[in-house]
């Protein structure tokens, strides 16, 4: 495949920064607060619920609007709220060249708020590396892993799956991506792969290295 021809479909959270540290933590606590506000339960209520749906329906918001009728967007703005959002961001520094040079088009293809998204990529810097951003807003609230949100991506795209790589840090995902035709890579520092990766790797600085096997 020509190298300019390829379209890079990535992931934001845990992918092109590390949320698990301090950002995530801080948005599960942001839904336990609006889950015990807008349904008048406990904090200790509110977190099981939250959870709850999370496991069974892979996001706590399609809980919420299914059982609750809550709006998603309300949702979404009042749980991704940071008082300094650039001083809780943690990425690599040599991010922002490392996707200067990579060929071919760059889209993030994400669970969060468009806002969000937004403020996450300014603050490490990259904004202007990505053509375009694919929201949960933009697939109609049908968070990855549903089928739908691909398919719509691909769709608005007019690209072959083919020429898409996917790369992601949850395994469920690239499944997906995988079952359509994409290409996989998974960023892990687990050791076993499965089947359906195409390439693990555990930085994302380490995507120029693996270019001959995509």
């Amino acid at each position: 495949m020509d190298l300019q021809s390829r379209v890079w479909v990535f992931d934001l959270d845990d992918t092109l920064h590390h949320a698990s540290p301090v950002i995530f933590p801080q948005i599960s606590h942001s839904m336990t607060a609006y889950v015990a506000q807008h349904l008048a339960i406990s904090d200790e209520d509110a977190s099981a619920l939250r959870v709850r749906y999370w496991e069974r329906y892979g996001a706590t918001l399609l809980g919420l609007m299914k059982h609750h009728g809550t709006d998603p967007r309300h949702f979404l703005w009042h749980t991704h709220q940071f008082d300094d959002l650039p001083g809780l961001l943690q990425f690599e520094g040599a991010l922002r060249g490392m996707l200067r040079r990579l060929p071919g088009r760059k889209i993030v293809f994400s669970n969060s708020p468009l806002h969000y998204a937004e403020a996450v990529l300014r603050g490490i810097g990259v904004a202007r590396s990505f053509a375009a951003i694919y929201s949960i807003e933009r697939i109609h609230f049908k968070p990855k892993p549903q089928r739908v949100g691909y398919l719509r991506l691909l769709r608005d795209l007019g690209v072959a799956p083919s020429r898409c790589i996917m790369v992601e840090d949850s395994a469920a995902n690239l499944l997906v991506a995988k079952s359509l035709g994409m290409k996989s890579v998974w960023l892990s520092r687990q050791r076993r792969r499965p089947s359906f990766v195409d390439v693990r790797i555990e930085s994302i600085l380490d995507l120029p290295r693996v270019l001959h096997r995509l």
